[in-house]
């Protein structure tokens, strides 16, 4: 059986592969668009970039969930990177390799804006201040 090598191109961030139509691979849209959901863009940005209408982008990218066997869009950028269609790009990992102790993505701790009150000191307080 003959396999179809894929074509590559650089989108967001991320190398893209694509192929003809009715092979493995998705056609050269739809991996900008898988590519661009894996970057974090909205539909409406996708459009901006691609010079489309953002109900193009969903229908694709509806498409696409359908496709890929997935509900959500995390699931089909996972699907799709397993499968080879899109990956990051080779700096981005050469980066993280040279500081391994540092985490890739930073978790910030909420912080509070008000300050806890329990109704208990609440009252306390008040029955201490009528007693002067």
């Amino acid at each position: 059986m003959h396999t179809i090598e894929p074509q590559e191109f650089e989108c967001q961030g991320f190398t893209c592969r694509f192929g003809p139509r009715n092979s493995e691979w998705p056609s050269r849209v739809q991996a900008q668009v898988i590519a661009c959901i894996a970057a974090g863009l909205t539909h409406k940005e996708i459009a901006k970039l691609r010079g489309c209408s953002p109900r193009t982008v969903s229908a694709t990218a509806s498409a696409l969930l359908y496709y890929l066997n997935a509900h959500r869009a995390a699931a089909a950028v996972a699907e799709a990177m397993r499968r080879g269609w899109i990956a990051p790009l080779l700096l981005a990992l050469m980066i993280s390799s040279i500081t391994p102790d540092a985490p890739a993505l930073r978790h910030r701790q909420p912080t509070r804006t008000r300050t806890p009150y329990s109704a208990s000191r609440l009252i306390a307080s008040q029955r201490g201040s009528e007693g002067v």
